[in-house]
């Protein structure tokens, strides 16, 4: 059986904190293969409030290009409407069913479970892996296995302001990601 760590999120645009946070809990849980998995419409967030998928997409594919483990998982842009994680994970299941699937979450996210549809079938149907943050409680009665990062604090919210305002992203993105964005315009107004 193959165990693979689901990584979901907008990637508006993909940093190199995404790929730190990947790249450590592939390693610290021994798993196969790390899935980035960007969201259709996250139902925790405004509908057009981020790029055109196709263009997450690209930037995803760029950002993880080199690393064998990592790949791009686009099941939930295949989907109309809000992307909740229990459908997405029934699908997963249904599609791969030799595979052991590990969902990766920020400690921010962690204090939100209870408020996730079907939450109580989904911690029977997946583990949840919750990455260690600071400024974030990581109490749950949830089953998760915890794994400690190297801090790194970048955000997506953080590049697209620094972009809009002209401030240099050097070292916070990969550098084939900032000629992407750089040339379709991305992030500018």
């Amino acid at each position: 059986m193959r165990k693979i760590g689901i990584f979901g999120g907008t990637f508006d645009p993909p940093h190199n904190g995404h790929l730190l946070m990947a790249n450590e809990v592939l390693y610290k849980l021994d798993l196969d293969e790390i899935w980035f998995m960007p969201n259709q419409i996250p139902p925790h967030k405004q509908k057009n409030s981020f790029s055109l998928s196709m263009h997450r997409v690209e930037m995803l594919k760029l950002a993880i290009s080199g690393k064998e483990q990592f790949k791009l998982e686009t099941i939930e842009l295949e989907r109309e409407g809000p992307s909740y994680t229990f459908d997405t994970v029934r699908l997963l299941k249904d599609r791969y069913p030799d595979h052991e699937f590990y969902f990766i979450i920020g400690a921010d996210m962690v204090e939100y479970l209870p408020k996730w549809s079907n939450i109580d079938k989904l911690v029977n149907m997946i583990q949840f892996v919750g990455v260690k943050r600071p400024g974030f409680q990581i109490e749950t009665p949830y089953p998760l296995v915890f794994v400690d990062v190297p801090i790194f604090e970048v955000s997506s919210s953080l590049l697209r302001d620094r972009i809009k305002n002209r401030q240099p992203t050097d070292y916070l993105i990969p550098d084939e990601v900032k000629v992407y964005v750089k040339e379709n315009r991305l992030y500018e107004t």
